[in-house]
Parts: structure tokens; C-alpha cells; sequence
């Protein structure tokens, strides 16, 4: 387990807080805040009010300690995930939980509120719909009324209103009636009579809920009108005596004449046996009604009728749960503005009452089916909470065992991190844990070998790296001085060593021999024969002065060295810049590229290759080579370019095997003449490594660029 810093104790524990506190940014910006508001606090206590100032200097405090303590929690919340998650076995656990018992739980959740959304959105429309019901029988009764008055030309009101009163008190319970007095001109009327108004407001009815209405508002028409009204308990000595609001659904209907004298209202008193009713028919109790708390106030001037206190609906004990106190929401108006408000009915919902309900409503044969579906229901939905609580038990059950195993590897690395290879671990299960076990013991018993391996490896690594610097020490160092020509080179061997070689020998001081070789094959063999070669050439470059006779002297002198499997490429040139002409012969080698620089050559690279074969091939005397190899001279111009190189550049293969190829360097050596020696050779590889891409490096590559230079005049 990695080690936590532990909270140092007495002396300590207080270096450590100070050191939080005061040594890091925040700390100080939390303490820094507590003075601040401290200070500002014990001002405003000897001041008596804040200053603007003081006033922003304790929102900076408040700043500066919520950003510092903020900084702080998250620290220790990464500091308290980092130690509890460690563990493996903590992981998988939480994992499984995360991945199988949230997922299973939000499931059966979203379900349940998916359920509980729909017997909460059908148990609200019963009961709207219940009301609006009721509310549509009033409508009717008013409207009957009122046209049964009117065919009797206002005879006998009292007793027609008693009679309809009565018939439909059966059905309604606690239902009023009243016909009011009445002056207005109905525009839209069929008839143009005029309607025989009552001397007074002729009544029916208990009217125990609130007083008949006086007047009909102006802003009911002519058409009439059906809703909802609220009305409240009476107010005594300015206080109301029940805070309590009951519901009351009112009708009122006009006669259907020009100049009506009165109106039929009709009241139906949401009570106890209009709930009850509900309740046998829905299964859904109204418990009590509210104004919504957005309806009260004064702006908008919305307000139940004042009720007499004497027939409400019966308060019942608060329910408990979530189905115990539902909420409908329905819009009554205002009697005398006509404006609307929200109340708020307070329903009990039994979701074995409603299913009831709507299962016999289907018939038995349907209802049994439904009964037969719940029951399948029920049994799924306990097989599927049996299987999840198997899957917990079964899913931390391996977790234990996953990570026990676990565990007895990480002990066994700390033994041997120790260097302990002799621990073993027991091997307890014959499964792929117990495999990896036995595979742990077995990479401890050879781990020895493996550490000896990688020791010889790594002398090897250092001897080639050496070897490496040798070679690269054995190619021309630094610059060369030589007047009227400008020279630049590199070598890259494909691996630590390798077999290409290029040499700048001096012959005098007007006279220079550019060499570039390469050994056949990579690696250790080819850089040994490439430093053979090495002291081979500076000897004989001082002997010969001809390329060719150097080539054919090298020839027989390599062919009694080298194995029957290698041989060497090579050309040697030899610039006279007195002379003004460049000599110079290939045994086997890539082509010379020659880019005139007078004006005349129209900026074309020049493919020289004269005939030569490979050096140190033994299958003469060295007669077929020096029959075979030709030296050419070309006269020097200013600005000429003269590219040699080994195969490695022109046969460097991208990841197709594509070759790079001669005509593709010829292209770029023509494009970019122009630029110095030293920026054309590193133009030259930036074009090689982009063709070349992600593909390894297959061959040593060796390029060298001779520019002569153009004489001043």
C-alpha cells in the first residue's frame, strides 16, 4: 500500500497545521480572511453601522476564505478518494455497485414514478372530471329552470324553483337554488319579449354554505356561466374563525330574451356526500381544498365568498405517505371580478381502489385477466429484486476472492522488489488466478538469469554506444578550409555502427580527394571493415593521384581481406581547383549527381556514372576490375553542385516500400540550388524523414554536398 503522510502528533501535528496555514497560499487566503472579517465585524460593533469600505473589504475576506477553504476540501476530498480506492477489492465493490446495484435501483425507481405519475395525473382528471360532471348537471337545471319560468310568465316562481330544487336534491346533494332580480339587454337574444322579473331574490334550498347572491356581476353575459367558486369560513372580530377554504360549484343561467329580468343561480356545495360519492365511484377521497399561495394576494384581488361556516367538507387527520396527499389544481373565479385564481384540492389516492375500479369496469372475464397479469407482475418484479440481491452477494463473493489473489501478488512483488527471489505463492485455485500464480513463481525462479541477461545487455549497449563514438570519431571532424569550395556531410548508421564511410583528403593545397564508400551488410562486421578501409585510404591517397589507380590498388589489396560474402562500393573524386576540373572513378557505386552552375545548363542534374565494378569481389586477379573501371575528368564552373551518396538515401522506403529514389533527389538538389550547403543537406533529409514517415530506418545513409564556389571579381 503506498505510504500517506499520517498526521504528526503533539509538537509536530502543530508544525505541520502552521506549516498549512501559513506556508502555503490557501492557507494564508483562509486566514488572511478570518482576520479580515474579524476586523470588520469588531468595527461594526464600535462604529455602529458599516462603511462602504469596510463593507468591501469583508466581501474580498468572504472571497479569499471560500476560494481557500474550497481549495482545502478539495484536497482532502482527492487525498480521502485516493486512500479508499486503492485497495483493489474496493474498487471492484464499488465498481459493481456503480455498474449493477444503482443501475437495478434507479430502474425500479424510475418505474415507480413513472407509476406514481400516472395514478397521480388519472386520479387529478377524476376528479376534475367528477367536478366538471356536476358542474355541467347545475348548468342544465339553471338553463331548464330559467326557460320553465319564462314559458310561464313569471308565475309562481317560488314553487317551480322548490319543485326542481327538490326533484334534484336526490342526486345533489346540499344543492341551492335562487332566482335573482336582473336589468340588461341581451344583444344576441332569439326573442325580443321581456322576461317578468321577481320583486325580490326568490330562493331554494338549504343555502347553508354562503348567502344567495344579490345581484348577478356585470361580467357574466347573457349566455351564462358554470365554475368553480371558493368560499371561506366567516370572519369574526377580524379574525377568521376556520382557516379552512371549501369548494362550490355555481351555475347561472338568463332566460333566452332581449331584456331578461332575472337569472337562475345555482350552487352545489362540495361536502361530504359529493366526496363520498367520488369515492365509491374512484376510488379517490378529497380531503380538503386551499387557495394557492400565488392567488392571495392583494394585486391581484382574487377572493373566495365569504362563507357562513354552518356546511363545509368534514376535516379529516393529515395522511401520511406520498398517495395521502395529493394535489389538483383548479381554476376558480372571482364572484364579484370575475378574475381567476388557483385552488388547491387535497386528494387520497388508493391505487388498489382505483385499479379496482377501472378492472371492473371491463367485466369479469377481463377483470380476472387483469388480476392474472397483476399477479405475474408481482412475481417478476420479486424475481427480480431475488436475483439482484444474488448477483450483490455473488458479485462481492468473487471481488474477495479476485482480490485476495490479488493481494498475495502484490506481496510477493514487494518481496521481490525487496530482493527476495525466493518467495513462492501458494496456489489455492486452479483457475486462471491460480495459473497466474504459478506463473509468478516461476518468473522469481529465473529472475536471477533475466537480471544477469539484462546486465550483459546492458555492457554490450555500452561497449557499442563506445564503439559508436569510435566510428563516428573515424569520419572528418569539423569543417573544411580548403578555398573556393564549400563541403558538407553527414553520416547516420541504422544501428549503434555501421559500414558507410566518406573521407575529405587533402592532397595540397590546390588538389583535394572527396571519397564515399560503403561496406556491404549493417552492423558490427561492416564498421570493423569500414575502419580497415579507413587506414587503407589515407595511405594509399598519398600514393596515387589518380582515382583510378587508388580504386585499383584498394581493389587488390581488399580482395585478400574480406570474406567471400562482402564487398564494397566506393568513388573516389579528385578536385583540381587550379586546374579547374574534378577526376574521379566508381567501383560499383550510386551515380555522382552534377548540377552545373553556369547559366547555360539550364538548372538540370546530371547523372555521371562511369563503369566500375564492386571492390574486394574474388573472382580474379583484379584483371575483370581494372578492365572494367573508367575514369572520367569535367571541367569546374562557379556555383557547380556535385551530390555523392549511398544507397541508404536513395533506396530509403517509406511504409510501402516505396523507394525514395534517384529522380526524387535529383528534383529537390535542382529546386533548392540556391540555398547554402548546410540548409540543402538539412532540406534534403527533412524531404527523406517526411516520404520515409513511421517506417524504420533500413540502411546507413551518407550524403555529401561540393559546392565550388563562385570567384569574386
Amino acid at each position: 500500500m503506498p505510504a500517506f503522510r499520517s498526521l504528526p502528533s503533539g509538537t509536530g501535528r502543530w508544525d505541520g497545521m502552521r506549516h498549512a496555514l501559513f506556508a502555503t497560499l490557501p492557507g494564508r487566503a483562509i486566514v488572511i480572511g478570518i482576520v479580515l472579517r474579524f476586523a470588520v465585524y469588531a468595527a461594526s460593533l464600535a462604529l455602529g453601522t458599516v462603511p462602504a469600505f469596510l463593507s468591501v473589504i469583508d466581501t474580498a475576506a468572504g472571497l479569499a476564505l471560500a476560494i481557500g477553504a474550497g481549495y482545502v476540501v478539495f484536497r482532502l476530498i482527492v487525498l480521502a478518494k485516493r486512500h479508499l480506492l486503492w485497495r483493489v477489492r474496493r474498487k471492484l465493490m464499488l465498481s459493481y455497485v456503480f455498474v449493477g446495484f444503482f443501475p437495478a435501483t434507479l430502474i425500479v425507481v424510475f418505474f415507480l414514478l413513472c407509476g406514481f405519475l400516472l395514478f397521480y395525473n388519472f386520479s387529478s382528471y377524476l376528479v376534475q372530471s367528477h367536478l366538471r360532471g356536476l358542474a355541467d348537471q347545475a348548468q342544465f337545471l339553471a338553463q331548464s329552470t330559467a326557460l320553465e319560468i319564462q314559458r310561464s310568465d313569471g308565475r309562481d316562481i317560488a314553487g317551480i324553483v322548490e319543485r326542481r330544487q327538490g326533484n334534484a336534491t336526490g342526486e345533489m346533494s346540499g344543492l341551492s337554488m335562487a332566482v335573482v332580480p336582473t336589468d340588461r339587454t341581451c344583444a344576441g337574444s332569439s326573442s325580443a319579449a321581456v322576461a317578468t322579473a321577481p320583486a325580490r331574490v326568490v330562493t331554494a334550498g338549504p343555502w347553508a354554505h354562503v348567502r344567495p347572491p344579490a345581484t348577478i356581476p356585470s361580467w357574466i353575459d347573457c349566455r351564462g356561466v358554470t365554475g368553480v367558486e371558493a368560499y371561506s369560513a366567516p370572519v369574526v372580530d377580524g379574525e377568521a374563525s376556520d382557516p379552512r377554504t371549501d369548494v362550490l360549484l355555481r351555475a347561472v343561467a338568463f332566460p333566452d330574451v332581449r331584456r331578461p329580468g332575472y337569472a337562475v343561480v345555482v350552487d352545489l356545495p362540495v361536502h361530504e356526500p359529493i366526496t363520498q360519492q367520488l369515492r365509491i365511484e374512484t376510488g379517490i377521497e378529497m380531503r380538503g381544498a386551499s387557495i394557492a399561495p400565488e392567488a392571495t394576494g392583494a394585486a391581484r384581488g382574487v377572493k373566495p365568498i365569504a362563507g357562513l361556516g354552518t356546511e363545509h367538507l368534514t376535516a379529516r387527520e393529515p395522511a401520511t405517505g406520498i398517495l395521502g396527499n395529493l394535489r389538483s389544481f383548479l381554476e376558480y373565479r372571482d364572484w364579484n371580478t370575475g378574475e381567476s385564481g388557483t385552488l388547491i384540492l387535497s386528494t387520497q389516492l388508493s391505487i388498489g381502489e382505483l385499479y379496482e375500479r377501472i378492472s371492473s369496469a371491463q367485466g369479469l372475464v377481463s377483470r380476472n385477466s387483469s388480476q392474472a397479469l397483476l399477479l405475474i407482475l408481482f412475481v417478476i418484479g420479486g424475481l427480480f429484486i431475488l436475483i439482484e440481491v444474488m448477483a450483490l452477494a455473488t458479485g462481492l463473493a468473487l471481488a474477495r476472492s479476485i482480490t485476495g489473489s490479488v493481494h498475495e501478488l502484490f506481496a510477493g512483488t514487494e518481496r521481490v522488489r525487496q530482493g527476495d527471489f525466493t518467495h513462492k505463492i501458494a496456489v489455492t485455485a486452479q483457475d486462471q488466478l491460480g495459473e497466474l500464480a504459478q506463473s509468478f513463481n516461476s518468473m522469481t525462479a529465473s529472475i536471477e538469469d533475466l537480471l544477469r541477461e539484462a546486465a550483459e545487455k546492458k555492457r554490450l549497449e555500452e561497449e557499442l554506444r563506445i564503439a559508436r563514438e569510435i566510428q563516428m570519431s573515424l569520419l572528418p571532424q569539423g569543417t573544411l578550409s580548403m578555398p573556393g569550395l564549400s563541403i558538407t556531410a553527414l553520416c547516420v548508421p541504422a544501428r549503434e555502427v555501421g559500414g558507410d564511410y566518406y573521407d575529405l583528403l587533402p592532397i595540397d593545397e590546390h588538389r583535394l580527394g572527396v571519397l564515399i564508400a560503403d561496406v556491404s551488410g549493417k552492423g558490427t562486421s561492416a564498421a570493423l571493415y569500414m575502419a580497415e578501409l579507413k587506414g587503407l585510404m589515407l595511405s594509399l591517397s598519398r600514393i596515387h593521384t589518380s582515382p583510378r589507380g587508388l580504386l585499383v590498388a584498394a581493389n587488390r589489396i581488399m580482395a585478400d581481406n574480406l570474406d567471400t560474402r562482402s564487398f564494397i562500393t566506393m568513388t573516389y573524386a579528385i578536385i583540381d581547383l587550379r586546374e579547374r576540373t574534378m577526376t574521379y572513378a566508381r567501383a560499383g557505386h550510386t551515380p555522382l549527381m552534377y548540377l552545373p552552375g553556369d547559366a547555360t545548363a539550364g538548372g538540370r542534374v546530371r547523372i555521371l556514372v562511369p563503369d566500375g565494378l564492386v571492390l574486394g569481389l574474388q573472382m580474379d586477379t583484379g584483371d575483370m576490375f581494372e578492365r572494367l573501371l573508367e575514369e572520367q575528368t569535367i571541367p569546374l564552373h562557379d556555383g557547380d553542385l556535385f551530390g555523392l551518396y549511398t544507397d541508404g538515401i536513395s533506396e530509403a522506403m517509406n511504409e510501402t516500400d516505396d523507394c525514395f529514389g534517384d529522380e526524387r533527389l535529383g528534383r529537390i538538389l535542382e529546386e533548392h540550388a540556391d540555398l547554402p550547403s548546410a540548409e540543402l543537406r538539412e532540406r534534403v533529409l527533412r524531404e527523406i524523414a517526411a516520404f520515409v514517415g513511421a517506417a524504420p530506418q533500413h540502411d546507413d545513409m551518407t550524403l555529401i554536398l561540393v559546392r565550388i564556389d563562385r570567384t569574386r571579381a
